[in-house]
């Protein structure tokens, strides 16, 4: 049986604190909202209990955050996408921020286990003076496990709505583009972080972001396989290949708590969860 989960996330900042309210439909919630950096930051945990997706599987999640309201979403371990039988799996999130608002969207890694027909969509629409810090981290396959991804699909689709988007499949039997030294280079795990606002940000913003993500790249000894750009007036993105997870994820990890002071003036806080 196919599962159709929902959950529809809603901030609002009200009399200085965000405050999250949530819906939902099947399997997908969020843990208790946590306030580890004072009232005018919220910090939820997504989980889904059935821990992974399998073919005609369907999660759709919407975070909304009002105006000045400002919401961190992560989640406690990574999503699984499993061997599909010929219906795809897919997760599709939307993100909508009303003047002024922040997020966070910071889930770990997913996983394309070999034989998965996976889509995941990510659809950003920010208003005026809004911006977001997220990112994107697919793991194919489980090498140290001897788990190779050697058949099965993704197709990936990230978006700034009017500002910027990348849509493709990475097919495992494409071995020019899993293996050739202008796709993945035998690398396993993709990961791609963005910075995206609602107005246009001012040419020394994006450069002081650029200038950030790169020194971070070249502390983690990356540089071979991460740069950062500005595609667009409205986003800064930085993509890393890296054999496995932990250094792709160290090293978004590591620019976000860069940009957080430089950029927001906020402290490099970390949802509680990732020291569990």
């Amino acid at each position: 049986m196919a599962w159709h989960a929902r959950l529809a996330l809603d901030y609002q900042l009200e009399s200085g604190r965000c405050v999250a309210r949530a819906e939902h439909h099947g399997p997908l919630r969020i843990l208790q909202t946590l306030y580890p950096e004072g009232d005018a930051v919220a910090h939820n945990v997504l989980v889904h209990p059935p821990g992974g997706l399998v073919g005609g599987d369907t999660l759709e999640i919407a975070v909304r955050a009002g105006p000045q309201a400002h919401a961190l979403v992560t989640t406690p371990g990574a999503a699984r996408f499993y061997r599909s039988l010929g219906e795809p799996a897919v997760q599709s999130t939307r993100i909508v921020l009303d003047q002024g608002a922040r997020c966070e969207w910071l889930p770990l890694e997913a996983i394309c286990y070999s034989g998965c027909l996976a889509e995941n969509r990510v659809l950003l629409e920010l208003a005026p003076n809004s911006e977001l810090i997220g990112w994107d981290v697919t793991a194919f396959g489980l090498p140290a496990s001897q788990l190779p991804f050697e058949k099965g699909s993704l197709l990936q689709h990230l978006e700034l709505k009017d500002g910027w988007l990348e849509r493709g499949r990475i097919d495992a039997l494409d071995r020019r583009l899993m293996d050739g030294p202008l796709g993945l280079a035998g690398h396993r795990c993709l990961a791609t972080l963005f910075l995206a606002t609602g107005s246009a940000m001012t040419r020394a913003r994006r450069e002081q972001a650029l200038e950030l993500a790169n020194s971070a790249i070249a502390a983690q000894g990356l540089s071979a396989m991460a740069g950062a750009t500005a595609p667009g007036s409205r986003v800064v993105v930085v993509r890393a290949l890296a054999p496995l997870v932990e250094p792709a994820l160290d090293l978004l990890k590591a620019i976000r708590a860069a940009w957080r002071p430089a950029l927001w003036g906020l402290p490099p806080t970390a949802p509680r969860s990732w020291a569990m």
